[in-house]
């Protein structure tokens, strides 16, 4: 069987990229990955070849295109049933705060842009944007508090829900955002993980500056 295609955007700013190629790397399922430059000229019929969409990411797997981190997240789980938590009640608070962040957390998105590249104490802080932040500690406090007795993740193993919330520990890495004990330990288990060394590296490589995620300079 020939390998899925993981179509992405610039590892640098693409946090919706992130997040299903964090989890395909660390299922260990091979793809190969096709990367598009965003907001060039000629970055939406490129994208529009994959993604009926025209957004990045989307999963090409044979006949089947799955676009939308959560959606390609749900495909995924499909095969690999431990990408969900096991226990009912486990499982229904990680969809529930993958869903949450999926559909919300727009100030925290706009105020605090995932820039892997750069570092911008203390910008980015807004009364909406810190209120979003600190809902986002709350959540990884209370899967940890509940469900994260077995292993270092929000539910103990990884999840789909490590993988929709791995870019705001890119996020708030970039803006040194100040973190309690359980939400500094956390991130330090994400940041750890070999496939998000891989993603920053890889960033870090790349040449594409984009002005509008470069709004501190």
């Amino acid at each position: 069987m020939s390998k899925p295609t993981l179509v992405i955007g610039n590892k640098n700013y693409s946090s919706w990229s992130l997040r299903p190629w964090l989890a395909m790397k660390v299922l260990g399922i091979e793809f190969d990955e096709v990367r598009i430059p965003l907001y060039q000229p000629e970055s939406k019929m490129a994208i529009l070849r994959y993604s009926p969409a025209g957004k990045v990411p989307c999963l090409v797997d044979g006949s089947i295109r799955v676009w939308d981190s959560l959606a390609i997240l749900e495909y995924l789980a499909e095969t690999h049933r431990d990408l969900w938590p096991e226990a009912p009640a486990a499982r229904a608070l990680a969809r529930s705060v993958c869903a949450e962040m999926h559909s919300g957390f727009s100030n925290l998105r706009q105020h605090m842009s995932m820039n892997i590249r750069k570092r911008h104490p203390g910008k980015g802080r807004t009364p909406e944007s810190e209120a979003e932040a600190r809902r986002v500690i709350d959540i990884w406090g209370d899967c940890r508090t509940r469900f994260g007795a077995a292993g270092p993740f929000l539910f103990g193993r990884f999840s789909a829900a490590d993988a929709m919330y791995a870019p705001v520990v890119l996020r708030f890495r970039t803006y040194d955002f100040d973190l309690p004990a359980v939400a500094r330990g956390y991130s330090d288990t994400i940041l750890a993980l070999p496939a998000m060394r891989e993603w920053i590296e890889a960033a870090e490589r790349e040449s594409e500056s984009l002005p509008r995620f470069e709004q501190y300079g």
